[in-house]
């Protein structure tokens, strides 16, 4: 999985869950301040993430999390630490 595979899975689940237009969502989106994501809505994010690296997500990973290119980062940390330890 590439960190652009990452990202428009992204773009496809804030769009869903919630309803943020797709111009809005790029790298460099602040979640809180351009994207209007609260804590909440970050747990949710998690919680819709999880298929794609397969396995439990930790919240400590996400803390640091501000912008779309962190999640994107830290997913692909864990989708290529877990392909590597396969």
């Amino acid at each position: 999985m590439t960190k652009d595979d990452i990202f428009q899975r992204i773009v496809q689940i804030l769009q869903d869950t919630f309803d943020i237009d797709a111009q809005r969502i790029t790298l460099e989106s602040k979640l809180h301040e351009d994207l209007d994501i609260d804590s909440i809505d970050a747990v949710d994010l998690i919680v819709q993430l999880k298929p794609l690296v397969g396995k439990r997500l930790n919240a400590e990973a996400f803390k640091a999390v501000r912008t779309i290119q962190d999640v994107v980062d830290a997913l692909y940390l864990l989708v290529s630490t877990d392909s590597a330890s396969a």
